[in-house]
């Protein structure tokens, strides 16, 4: 009689959950996904109480990714304005562009969050389809940029191929917004020369410091 108030309140009960189980990574990439659709659905709700053409939305509403851990918002943001409100994508794109800044916490690559694709086909199957149509305009725009340079296209794919392939949500995070900080003058320094150099090179002008608390 509570089996499914229990399994719906499961999503909430642990922020963080472990991670180093198949369980717990999908019950974190769920967690991700329903704060994140809770927090987009309570934005648009406010932004239809005065406006009502999209094209406005990135000019009243900010929306700032907290490190890797809201950056599925993208997709999203950009399901909800082709799939449920019917634009075409570049216009959605544009406007999801516009509004998402990012913050990247960390300077080690290797700690950058990255799910595997097969549990993105289980869980959220039409965001993956998005993701790969935004990595495929990503990297024509990668390759128009750098003739040749096949090992840049494969560092800044969205899309890590190998023996399990793996959406790095860093890069998506990069790719969707409008701005990239990191938290302190150095941090955010570094991101652009070592970590997200890559991408500091093709956006040079989307790169900037925001710090976050005290900094000297």
């Amino acid at each position: 009689a509570v089996e499914q108030k229990v399994r719906s309140e499961n999503i909430t009960k642990v922020l963080y959950p472990n991670d180093t189980t198949d369980q717990g990574k999908e019950l974190r990439l769920r967690q991700q996904y329903f704060f994140v659709a809770a927090s987009l659905r309570d934005i648009i709700r406010r932004f239809h109480f005065h406006n009502s053409a999209w094209a406005m939305f990135p000019d009243k509403v900010a929306i700032q990714l907290n490190d890797t851990h809201p950056v599925i918002g993208i997709a999203e943001l950009m399901r909800i304005l082709v799939d449920e409100e019917g634009l075409d994508w570049a216009p959605a794109w544009e406007i999801t562009r516009r509004t998402f800044a990012y913050t990247c916490h960390t300077l080690l690559p290797e700690a950058l969050e990255e799910w595997p694709v097969v549990l993105f086909e289980r869980l959220l199957p039409r965001h993956l389809e998005i993701i790969y149509q935004i990595n495929a305009a990503f990297l024509k725009e990668v390759a128009a940029a750098f003739p040749g340079d096949a090992g840049r296209i494969a560092a800044m794919s969205i899309i890590r191929e190998g023996p399990e392939r793996r959406v790095r949500m860093a890069h998506l995070g990069v790719v969707g917004s409008f701005s990239v900080n990191g938290v302190a003058a150095l941090q955010s320094r570094l991101l652009a020369e070592f970590t997200l150099s890559n991408f500091a090179e093709l956006y040079p002008a989307k790169f900037n410091n925001k710090t976050n608390g005290v900094n000297q």
